[in-house]
């Protein structure tokens, strides 16, 4: 599998306030980018996964909702994590 629990753990460790804290906005995002780049590599290799194709349109959606939210709370956070994850929108 290509997320254990000890990446996701990690991640939001990284971008969340610790390993256990998977509510908050970055961490979320953070998650989401990196199933979203693994997504995309799986599609490159198999273009005609239709099914994975809906399933990343659907995360890019999530990931957007969530960087909007987090533009209207916190601007400072927003740019923070665009910037750490090397991402825009």
């Amino acid at each position: 599998m290509y997320l254990t629990k000890e990446k996701k753990a990690e991640i939001f460790a990284k971008h969340g306030k610790s390993a256990t804290d998977t509510g908050t906005p970055e961490g979320q995002i953070a998650l989401f980018t990196y199933r979203i780049n693994h997504l995309t590599e799986h599609l490159k290799k198999n273009r005609k996964d239709f099914n994975t194709e809906r399933s990343l349109v659907k995360l890019v959606g999530k990931r957007k909702s969530l960087l909007n939210y987090l533009i209207k709370t916190d601007v400072l956070r927003y740019r923070a994590i665009i910037k750490e994850l090397g991402i825009r929108k």
